[in-house]
């Protein structure tokens, strides 16, 4: 255990190397976050590849984009301008994807020219032999500003194995066409997605700082939309550094870090003489910290304030107004209805000489542990225990946390127009469907065929072909899928739900397949059959769902046997049913009684043989009255 924290320590220190320098921290390893890449054609190429994801532009997570490999002839590590639509696909074919070789300028210099010439995605070949690294953006290029919020398309960086021999077969003249794929980028274990946004109250450190405000303000309604809904649980943090023991008496470490150099954050204008300090910004950022705990841990719980507070604060309290400090966030913090006292009860004193809870957590949190990375730059966005890449955008981001949830547990949101195509339109999605009720349930990563569940009835099957109604109440839905039809006020159906719980079952007087897509069922013609009527008197008539029967002369055509009777027969034999019943009933009535009669003798007899048995044993109190009369006669 010492010696895993020992480590622990190790890599937090080295996070925190350049806090002495007084320099924005950009340095350090992160985890490489993967995507897949099939080749479709040709066939010696055809395989799934991996690919790094560029920390820049807009990676398609949770969907996939096919396209055709286009290698420059000129300009072929895309540090110049391409002649304009170099890249642009004709109308009507797949999108092209750039492949450009890695080196002489920066991975966005690249991807942002091949963009400008009608890239639909960029591949970079890296030029030697090791492992996927992320193509990040650059730090210290003024000029990357102007673009870097520009760039839409997805890019990747692969092994120079494959693109060298994406390189030989396009040589050979060969046709690649292959498809990039984010789907399972991101994982998605259940109806719940889990981010944390890394970021800064520092308002002065140029264009990154511009885009996290610029990102809080329009992702502030999705994001409270997402939690207050339960579909997300959103945790904000801050990178803090500690100043090494040997400079805590600095300059450096006094101006840039509070509770005696144990945390810390850049001067905003890398200038000690002037503005803002480094530990009002580690303040700031505890202040926020807080405000986020006591919102959560109110009573009901409200974590969504936190992006109310982090708006209001950036658009009231900005460094460049004077205006950044705690009297105007405990303003911010009471117009929210937030406690105050309790704020500053969980800031703790930063002038104090000891630990602060949460700036500890915090420093511990930068340190990755499973499938996270260290979280080495700001803004760093994780969803799901993965560091998102790409640029801080609200749509961009949304699709990133909507691709965290389980398929069909997406919120709402997820399935609107702006943020994914529902695949269900077109032809269903290739789902069984009958009338209005479809197998087809639309996803943000696609779509899926399952059986639905409707007014509390639940169909069953594989939800391609087949689908069926179960349950008592399954008539109700679209009656079952069973044939039924009224003619002249009579109706008639196939769903019997309370005695078959599945599957359509011809009435009466009909047949064929009950199914409704299937035919349904027909009127049995019983006269023509022969079936019934059928005696010499008898004249049958058929009629839908059954037959009329009717005699000749003053015959009643008797159903039961099928036959005619003379009328008076008929009502002769109704009397003697009548007098047959009238002598049954007597017979019941007498019967019973001469059971009551039997019950009283047996009751009676029993009784007397009881007493006589006890008086052979124990005088009865009416024997010994007599013998006291005795005695008392001979006295």
């Amino acid at each position: 255990m010492a010696y895993m924290e020992t480590v622990r320590s190790l890599r937090i220190a080295i996070l925190v190397m350049t806090v002495i320098l007084v320099v924005e921290p950009a340095l350090g390893s992160f985890m490489v976050e993967k995507n897949s890449l099939t080749v479709i054609t040709p066939k010696s190429l055809k395989g799934t590849y991996q690919s790094a994801i560029g920390n820049f532009g807009v990676p398609q997570y949770g969907g996939t984009l096919s396209g055709v490999i286009v290698y420059s002839t000129v300009n072929l590590k895309g540090c110049d301008k391409f002649p304009d639509d170099y890249f642009r696909s004709k109308p009507g074919a797949w999108p092209n994807f750039a492949l450009i070789d890695r080196g002489d300028c920066y991975f966005s210099t690249k991807v942002w020219n091949a963009q400008q010439a009608g890239a639909a995605a960029v591949l970079v070949a890296d030029d030697k032999h090791e492992d996927l690294i992320t193509m990040d953006s650059p730090e210290e290029d003024p000029s990357a500003s102007q673009y870097l919020q520009k760039i839409s398309i997805p890019s990747a960086l692969i092994e120079k194995k494959f693109g060298d021999s994406l390189k030989k077969a396009l040589s050979d003249k060969e046709f690649i066409s292959m498809k990039l794929d984010w789907r399972e980028s991101l994982p998605h274990p259940d109806d719940r997605v889990e981010y944390e946004f890394w970021t800064n109250s520092n308002d002065e450190c140029g264009p990154k700082c511009d885009a996290q405000v610029e990102f809080v303000r329009n992702f502030k309604g999705v994001a409270q939309i997402l939690e207050r809904g339960g579909y997300t649980q959103f945790t904000p943090h801050y990178i803090t550094w500690y100043c090494p023991q040997a400079f805590i008496e600095s300059k450096q470490c006094k101006s840039q870090c509070i509770n005696n150099g144990r945390y810390c954050a850049p001067d905003p204008e890398k200038d000690f003489n002037k503005g803002y300090d480094g530990k009002q910004v580690v303040t700031e950022n505890l202040r926020q910290l807080c405000v986020f705990k006591v919102a959560n841990e109110s009573n009901p719980r409200q974590p969504w304030k936190w992006w109310d507070y982090v708006t209001d604060f950036q658009i009231r309290c900005r460094m460049k107004d004077n205006r950044y400090g705690p009297e105007c966030a405990e303003e911010v913090i009471k117009s929210l209805n937030i406690d105050v006292d309790k704020v500053r009860k969980c800031m703790g004193d930063p002038n104090a000489d000891a630990d602060n809870d949460l700036l500890k957590h915090e420093q511990e949190a930068q340190v990755g542990s499973g499938v996270r990375g260290d979280v080495t730059i700001l803004p760093t966005l994780g969803i799901n225990q993965r560091q998102y890449r790409g640029k801080l955008d609200k749509t961009a981001v949304l699709k990133a946390i909507c691709s965290g949830y389980q398929e069909t547990a997406d919120p709402p949101v997820c399935l609107s127009d702006t943020v994914e195509t529902n695949e269900c339109v077109d032809n269903n999605g290739g789902c069984w469907e009958r009338g209005s009720v479809t197998a087809c349930k639309d996803t943000f990563r696609g779509r899926v065929c399952q059986c639905p569940l409707i007014d509390g009835v639940q169909f069953e099957g594989d939800g391609y072909t087949h689908c069926e109604a179960h349950g008592p109440e399954r008539c109700k839905v679209d009656n079952g899928g069973c044939w039924e039809e009224t003619r002249l006020g009579v109706h008639h159906s196939a769903c019997h739900g309370h005695h078959h719980h599945h599957g359509c079952h011809c009435p009466w007087g009909f047949e064929g397949n009950a199914s409704r897509v299937e035919g349904g069922c027909v009127d049995v013609d019983e006269c023509s059959r022969k079936l019934k009527c059928q005696c010499p008197e008898c004249k049958c008539t058929n009629t839908w769902g059954s037959y009329k029967c009717e005699c000749s002369g003053d015959l009643l055509y008797f159903h039961q046997h099928d036959t005619c009777i003379n009328q008076k027969g008929a009502q002769s034999e109704t009397a003697g049913w009548v007098v047959s019943l009238i002598v049954l009933a007597g017979i019941s009535v007498l019967g019973l009684g001469s059971y009551v009669v039997y019950k009283y003798r047996l009751r009676t007899y029993m009784d007397s043989e009881i007493r006589a048995i006890m008086a052979q044993y124990m005088p009865l109190d009416s024997q010994s009255e007599i013998q006291n009369h005795s005695r008392d006669d001979v006295i």
